[in-house]
């Protein structure tokens, strides 16, 4: 039996698949399903203009995260206190 390739996809796939390009997680294929799906449905495309200038935003924005040391501290800071709230 043969196995089709079924080159159309549901919007809240190509939303899915939108996503995953944004991170570069989408692969060859998953990408030229969302490029077709795109040429024909104007509300996904612009959910991919909105997600391509969010991206580009927070790119520019230099957000510096916390260390996994600091996060750590304040996990064990947050437990603690709801471990005193409890008792």
């Amino acid at each position: 039996m043969s196995k089709k390739i079924n080159i159309f996809m549901p919007c809240d796939e190509a939303n899915q698949v939108c996503d995953k390009a944004q991170y570069k997680e989408a692969s060859l294929l998953e990408k030229i399903k969302l490029n077709l799906h795109l040429l024909y449905c104007k509300t996904c495309r612009g959910y991919s203009k909105n997600n391509a200038k969010l991206t580009k935003r927070i790119e520019d924005s230099n957000l510096e995260c916390l260390d996994p040391k600091c996060k750590e501290d304040m996990k064990k800071d947050l437990n603690k206190a709801i471990e005193e709230q409890v008792h």
